[in-house]
């Protein structure tokens, strides 16, 4: 059996830090409404020379450099993202060009904050197909460009930044202690879709539009979609909660993350926490936190690792894999 497997892994910040005291100089906040609500300490926010392709290649060529190949070596690059550079062409083939790849194909995918989720699951499927032997994955996002810095409910949620992985096609035997992704599942419904959403577009309005969102409609269906797609991974692959070594959630709230953990019985230990120090950074938040469980030893070759995400659409999924 081909298993998808993490061959290395990268991030790219922003150069700016944005506190909450900061942001309480500019808007009617203040540190502890922020905290006390989300967990949020602080976020990134691009400067004018820093857009998500520059990101996204930094991100990348991290995840070359930890992988210990070149770009001649990828077959494909997947860009997860809501915030391109351009309305087209995709961010990917921007990236594809500044990393001097002139073979294969790159191209945008969309689903928001569950975007990389959604990535790494069409790479798994492409890699399994036997269509590519490495992949480059790359969540990067500038969403500090469709904020409306009036709204104190929205602009103090989210931030800037990239991640990236790579995945190489390995033999594997079938079964759960195979090294590689071993179960993805995703899910979108469209009727909520007016619960998170730019109100801008080409099609719509000619303009990029601002983030809107229904802060307690999104948290009221978040643990129940979350569980739903995790319990769906554990029941296909026989593991349980109790197996799992990290839990790596998408980084939107705290009080997501601390409330699907505890319906899942996942140990608190097991949760790998970053949004207190890069905010809600949409397709970036997974990768981000993979990179920071990678840098300081926590994460390991071998370790069960579950990523879950959810984001406007609504879109949610989850990937179990054995780093």
């Amino acid at each position: 059996m081909i298993r998808s497997v993490v061959l290395g892994s990268g991030a790219a910040k922003p150069r700016t830090v944005v506190t909450n005291a900061e942001l309480a100089t500019k808007i009617d906040t203040s540190d502890e409404w922020i905290q006390q609500r989300t967990g949020i300490k602080q976020r990134y926010i691009a400067e004018p020379d820093e857009t998500t392709a520059s990101l996204g290649e930094a991100a990348a060529r991290a995840a070359l450099a930890d992988a210990g190949i070149t770009v001649d070596d990828i077959d494909m690059i997947l860009l997860a993202t809501s915030t391109p550079d351009n309305t087209f062409p995709a961010t990917a083939v921007n990236i594809q060009d500044r990393l001097g790849m002139k073979h294969g194909a790159a191209f945008d995918l969309q689903a928001v904050c569950s975007g990389f989720v959604f990535a790494i699951t069409t790479a798994d499927n492409y890699i399994k197909a036997g269509r590519a032997k490495r992949i480059l994955v790359i969540g990067a996002e500038t969403f500090s460009r469709i904020l409306d810095w009036e709204d104190r409910t929205t602009c103090v949620l989210f931030g800037d930044g990239a991640g990236a992985v790579i995945l190489e096609a390995q033999e594997g035997v079938g079964l759960s202690n195979d090294r590689g992704i071993l179960t993805s599942h995703l899910r979108s419904d469209g009727s909520h879709r007016d619960k998170l959403y730019v109100d801008g577009g080409p099609s719509s309005t000619q303009t990029v539009g601002h983030l809107r969102m229904q802060g307690r409609e999104v948290f009221k269906h978040a643990v129940a979609m979350i569980t739903d797609v995790i319990e769906a991974a554990f029941e296909e692959t026989g593991l349980t909660a109790e197996d799992i070594d990290w839990f790596i959630p998408h980084q939107a709230n705290r009080r997501i993350i601390d409330a699907s953990a505890k319906k899942l019985n996942i140990a608190s230990e097991k949760v790998v926490l970053t949004v207190d120090q890069h905010g809600n950074t949409s397709a970036a938040s997974i990768p981000l936190a993979i990179d920071v469980a990678v840098s300081d030893g926590r994460l390991k070759e071998g370790d069960l690792v579950l990523l879950e995400a959810m984001g406007g659409g609504f879109t949610w999924g989850a990937v179990l894999v054995r780093w």
